[in-house]
């Protein structure tokens, strides 16, 4: 479990740009980082409650950074970006289902034009894993992406390559809301990474969908 320190609720109002918003914050209004580029429009609506982390430093432009948000239907959804891989790590250094003698862990490994999420080495299995978070749901499944991704077409591609060179290629989705167990790929708004993970899949690509229980201050690893 992945616990924020110094979290306060406020009330969100706008989002001038993808890196900043402005929330009340005890009748204030402050302007706080958005830690997630992505278009996050269903969930940073007007008057959305949201969870915001107090930063006491001098160099920051912002002291607050926006970490979650409520939405009534589902609870706490995490938009922090940076969150899934840190969820992830900690999902591979504890008991799971896929992995059983993990011996090696290597982030940000480099394989072709990218730098992979994870390498893993299993006893003679050598892994790579790839992780994306979710934080859009409709009708209660989750989707993925929020906004067009070519960055994730390209990881997609390289994960597919990459088991012709010997190793297992996993797709890990960090369902970063309550509730949700699949996530399906969002053909509206991307077709192009909808065609892409057919194709991975077909080639042998595994998708993971790792469960997880988020709060307004904490969000851990739960199932798949």
């Amino acid at each position: 479990m992945i616990r924020y320190t110094d979290i306060r609720l406020g009330k969100f109002i706008d989002r001038p740009n993808r890196f900043i918003s402005h929330v009340e914050i005890n009748g204030k209004t402050e302007t706080v980082h958005v830690k997630n580029t992505g278009r996050c429009k269903e969930l940073l609506i007007p008057g959305a409650t949201v969870s915001v982390q107090y930063f006491d430093k001098p160099e920051r432009k912002t002291k607050w950074d926006l970490i979650g948000v409520e939405k009534k239907s589902l609870g706490w959804i995490n938009i922090d970006s940076q969150i899934p891989n840190k969820v992830v790590w900690e999902w591979l250094k504890e008991d799971n289902k896929e992995f059983n003698n993990i011996t090696l862990i290597k982030p940000e490994y480099k394989y072709g034009n990218s730098r992979v999420d994870f390498y893993v080495e299993d006893g003679d299995r050598k892994a790579l894993l790839e992780v994306k978070g979710c934080t859009l749901e409709n009708d209660g499944m989750g989707y993925f992406p929020d906004a067009p991704t070519e960055r994730g077409r390209r990881h997609l591609n390289e994960l597919s390559s990459s088991i012709k060179d010997g190793y297992e290629a996993y797709l890990v989705y960090c369902i970063a809301m309550n509730g949700i167990k699949e996530v399906y790929p969002n053909e509206k708004t991307d077709p192009k990474y909808a065609e892409c993970f057919r194709k991975a899949v077909n080639s042998g690509v595994k998708v993971i969908y790792l469960q997880c229980d988020v709060t307004s201050d904490s969000i851990g690893w739960k199932e798949y």
